[in-house]
Parts: structure tokens; sequence; C-alpha cells
């Protein structure tokens, strides 16, 4: 590389000058001597003809230039300084392509999704954590404190002469109802959503319901009458009939209407009311929720396949 000075006579005297001390002194690993390229003198050349070339010896690199001179100085740092920290620089095809970059700033298509994404999970978690708490808050205020406030012991006998407690009902959810087999219209349509609920449960959750109807009307529902009534409903459910003290008793612990008269008269004509409610009962016979006529089959079955996930005991499903 040539190094340039200004002037062609100074250049000139520097160089004899500088040639002349270099080699007065002991020689150096790096002597320069300088080369003139002239087509018409030999003695005077032009300042851009001015070459210095280097002698190394083996084992030192060699260099282009004086070691002195500012430009290698600069280049040397510049090369190392590269080498060690390569630049990364992202290159656009267009200038709309960095103007967008430019304007969007750290924020892309993908980050905006991935946040949308984010947020519905976060809204649909805190929403089910919200009903879970609300189903447990309503599970542990019904149990109450000593007596419980819906439900408790009690014996009947089911719809094939057994005897049937309420020690019976644990182990399972237990669905129950209230009603009687001579009952116009709204006990049948309530048995029919009651089947329903049974076939969705058991799809979902599996055997986990136990269903139990409970005659509101012992004069007239035997054993045999409640279990050709039933049939036509849900080969499931558990009929339960009993004396009039006993349905009185029951009732009575579940907080159901009972008007039914204590003496009724072979063919004599009464009227019979009763509350119209399925009662939700946990495996350890404990009250969950009462589920109203404003329930549908499908909302009903829901609800219970709830709290059965939320059931952290054993649950029997045989």
């Amino acid at each position: 590389m040539a190094c340039a000075f200004s002037g062609s006579s100074q250049c000139l005297r520097q160089t004899n000058l500088v040639t002349a001390s270099l080699r007065a002194t002991r020689p150096s690993p790096y002597a320069y001597t300088p080369q003139f390229h002239s087509s018409s003198t030999a003695a005077v050349g032009k300042a851009s003809d001015l070459v210095i070339t280097p002698r190394t010896r083996p084992g030192h690199p060699q260099l282009s230039c004086c070691t002195r001179c500012p430009s290698a100085i600069s280049r040397s740092r510049t090369q190392s300084f590269s080498s060690s920290f390569p630049r990364r620089s992202k290159t656009y095809q267009t200038v709309e392509q960095a103007k967008a970059r430019n304007k969007l700033g750290p924020f892309s298509w993908p980050a905006g999704i991935l946040f949308l994404l984010a947020g519905v999970g976060m809204t649909f978690y805190f929403r089910s954590e919200k009903e879970r708490m609300q189903r447990k808050r309503i599970a542990e205020m019904t149990k109450g404190i000593g007596k419980p406030k819906v439900g408790g012991e009690f014996e009947l006998v089911d719809q094939d002469g057994r005897r049937f407690t309420s020690e019976d009902m644990t182990g399972k959810y237990a669905l129950i109802y209230f009603g009687f087999t001579h009952c116009p219209d709204i006990c049948p349509e309530e048995l029919d959503k009651m089947a329903g609920m049974i076939d969705r449960v058991k799809q979902r959750a599996g055997n986990v319901l136990r269903p139990i109807v409970i005659s509101c009307d012992p004069a007239r529902d035997t054993p045999a009458v409640m279990k050709k009534y039933l049939d036509e409903f849900h080969p499931d459910m558990i009929g339960l009939t009993g004396t009039w003290d006993q349905i009185k008793a029951t009732c009575k612990a579940y907080r159901v209407y009972f008007s039914t008269p204590p003496d009724v008269k072979p063919g004599q004509d009464y009227l019979v009311d009763h509350s119209i409610y399925f009662y939700l009962m946990d495996p350890d016979g404990d009250f969950v929720e009462a589920i109203g006529r404003q329930f549908s089959a499908d909302e009903a079955a829901k609800l219970i396949c709830d709290h059965v996930g939320d059931w952290k005991g054993k649950l029997d499903k045989n």
C-alpha cells in the first residue's frame, strides 16, 4: 500500500534521511527501502510513485505499511474489533418494511395473538374457579352445625319390599324426589326430566348417581304399585314408601311440604300436595343443593357433574 506525502522534493529528502538513519543503526526485523517507479528518470519520481515495502523474516507478519502510519493502526484496531464482535443487523428489502417495523415497535401480530389467547384462557379459568367456589360455598352452608338443615336419618321400604335406610344412600351422589303415583301432570313431567338427568350424568361422569323417589301417598303407593309405576320412566329409579308416620318424618327431615291426611279410607278421594324439588346429596349423605323446576335436564345434569368433579373423597361407581 502506498503512503503519500505532500510535495515531491520534500518527500524525496525525507525518504533519504529515513533510509540513511535505518542503515546506520542495527537492522530491525522490519527495514524499509524506497522504490520508485518512473519511466522517465530514475532519480526523480512522483509522490504517488513512492512505495515502501517491508523486509520480513520468518515467523513475523508482513506489514503493508509503516507501523507508525495512523491509517494502519486504525485499520488493525477496526479489523480486530470487527472479528471479535461481529455485527448483526437486520436487512430490509424495501423501505416500507423498515417503516412498518419502526411504526410497530416491539409489537407484532404473533405477539398480539399470543396476548389475546392468554387473556381468553385466564378469563375462562377465573370464571370456572368462581363457579367452583360458589358451589363449594353452597355445599358448606347447607351442611349446618350439629343437626343438618336438610336431610337426616330415615327408614322406609323399597319397591321390592326390602328395608332401605339413609345409610344405603352413602357412597354415591343421591338424587331424591318426593311425589306420588296418582299425580296427574307435574310428577310425570319431573320424572321424565329425572330420567334424562340420570342418562346424562351416567354418560359424562359414570355410574355415580343413585336416583330415589319417595312417595307422599303411602295409603295408595304400595311397593308393588311403585315398582310398576317407576319402570315406565327409568330402571335405575328406586321407589320408597312406608307408613304415614315414616313418610311424615322423612318429609320433615327434608323440609318437604306434606299435606296427605293420616286416616284415609279405601276408595276415599283426597288431595296430595308436596314440594317440587330434586334434593342432591353427596356421598357422605349431606345435602348439597336443591334443583328446582327452572332447571332443564341438561342444566341439572351439568350441575350434578360439576359437584361430582369437585368431590375429593371416595366415590362408588359400581
